[in-house]
């Protein structure tokens, strides 16, 4: 089953039993895909719902940082409660270990040798790792490694 079946399953389940949450959620996901299908001119595929998926869980936990500091914690309750349901779409995260052996993989193929090579070794991981890793992540790895 693709995601964007999944999606609709989902919606439609959440429809029928009045879950509000979960339905705010997948209808924010969901114009999200049509506003990127209308651009694109074409259907959105699993790579571009994962983006969009990041791109939310991204906001949510900058939300989630604001209302921290304006002491809202049952707001800061209900985002995260979003952000974890999002989160269940995702394809499974990478460790640090799989991120390490992916990320020294590339420097060997890019024959990176110092800091200044990191951008040709983060296009190389990115395109591997796509929705499994945040590019924070892989940045940092990659700075690691390449700082030995």
């Amino acid at each position: 089953m693709s995601l964007i079946e999944r999606l609709d399953n989902d919606f439609k389940g959440a429809l029928k039993a009045k879950e509000a949450e979960k339905l705010a959620v997948l209808r924010l996901v969901r114009s999200n895909i049509k506003n990127l299908e209308i651009s694109k001119q074409a259907a959105a595929g699993d790579e571009d719902i994962i983006a969009i998926l990041q791109r939310e869980i991204k906001q949510h936990k900058e939300t989630i940082a604001s209302l921290r500091q304006a002491g809202r914690s049952e707001d800061v309750a209900k985002q995260e409660a979003e952000v974890k349901f999002l989160q269940a779409y995702l394809p499974p995260a990478l460790s640090l270990d799989e991120l390490k052996d992916v990320v020294t993989k590339a420097i060997d193929f890019t024959g990176a040798s110092s800091i200044t090579d990191m951008g040709k070794v983060m296009g190389q991981v990115m395109s591997q790792v796509k929705g499994r890793v945040t590019g924070d992540e892989v940045g940092q790895m990659v700075r690691e490694l390449l700082g030995k």
